[in-house]
């Protein structure tokens, strides 16, 4: 996932290498099924892929596995979840977020029944295998749906947070896991996490980068780049929760830098981008400059999660010239 430059970086200012966020989501449903016995899971032939497997030996009468069928995964995780379970609904995103939509709306979201959906191998976590098991639809697809909270972790804090939220509110919320080992962005002890905040990784006023997800080390490391070659201060933002969605926070950095880079691991219809662009235009600020930064209306090219992102410029490398070229148009 990271050029050699990058992961010097990376150590250099002391972030921490952590586990896949899907590994994190794992161990704390079994701390949570340990002393409640509403947790439970659901999983379409998904408790491999999942990290899910040592939960269901452990706790075999809170796993339901429903085979290759992701539309009766959601109408089975809703009536559990109308039954009073604390119900999270296992399935790859791809496959969750397209085949299961109109159970997702109707079931889950119009019903108001407490399900989380857990999206995995999001994104082009599937690499290799292409356009047809990336998942790069799902935050446009589902920002659009009433009552359904839209979360995207970026490390493993956040990971954990959100699991433990979503099982704490009993709203219908979807969750959205990679594969890829991530590191730790810090600053815990400095926010508490909530749905709806954006989480503040870096000061700076010269420039913003507005991420969500995996793509946000690369613009956490992009800022430090900037530092040390341009002598330039950008801040970073984790935007974890695409609905709710913290206007403030953007709008905070519209006014007071002089450009924003918005990076996702999502098509740049729809997603992130778009949703922050309609943020600041509606409330009238257009002295800052603004560049989407995700997966262009395209099939993707072949190649691994690493490979993809640098092609399309999700990389600390690569967003460090996308903001260099936007300020320099800027001023």
């Amino acid at each position: 996932m990271y050029s050699a430059a990058a992961a010097e970086i990376a150590a250099e200012i002391g972030l921490a290498k952590g586990k896949a966020n899907l590994e994190v989501f794992a161990s704390t449903m079994e701390e949570m099924a340990a002393s409640d016995r509403d947790v439970v899971t659901v999983v379409s032939d998904s408790r491999g892929s999942g990290k899910l497997a040592p939960f269901g030996k452990a706790y075999p009468d809170q796993l339901v596995e429903v085979g290759i069928a992701e539309q009766n995964l959601v109408g089975v995780s809703a009536g559990l979840a109308s039954a009073g379970k604390k119900v999270f609904a296992v399935s790859p995103s791809c496959f969750l977020t397209a085949r299961s939509l109109e159970q997702i709306k109707n079931d889950v979201a119009y019903s108001d029944n407490p399900v989380t959906l857990v999206g995995i191998s999001s994104g082009v976590s599937y690499g290799a295998l292409g356009t047809t098991h990336h998942s790069l639809h799902d935050f446009a697809a589902l920002r659009a749906i009433n009552n359904l909270i839209v979360v995207c972790p970026a490390d493993n804090y956040e990971a954990e947070q959100s699991v433990r939220a979503a099982a704490a509110l009993e709203k219908p919320i979807f969750i959205r896991f990679g594969k890829a080992p991530l590191y730790s962005l810090g600053k815990e002890s400095e926010q508490a996490f909530e749905f709806g905040k954006a989480r503040l990784i870096r000061e700076g006023n010269d420039l913003a980068f507005i991420a969500t997800g995996e793509a946000v080390i690369h613009a956490l490391l992009a800022a430090e780049k900037l530092k040390r070659d341009e002598g330039l201060e950008a801040r970073v933002l984790s935007v974890h929760s695409l609905k709710p969605f913290d206007s403030e926070a953007v709008l905070s950095a519209a006014r007071e830098c002089k450009a924003i880079v918005t990076v996702e691991e999502h098509m740049v219809n729809g997603g992130l981008g778009e949703a922050c662009a309609a943020t600041i235009l509606e409330a009238g600020i257009s002295a800052c400059a603004f560049r989407r930064v995700g997966i262009p209306d395209e099939y993707t090219v072949t190649g691994s999660q690493a490979d993809i992102f640098r092609h399309y410029g999700i990389s600390m490398e690569g967003l460090a010239e996308t903001a260099k070229a936007l300020l320099s148009k800027a001023q």
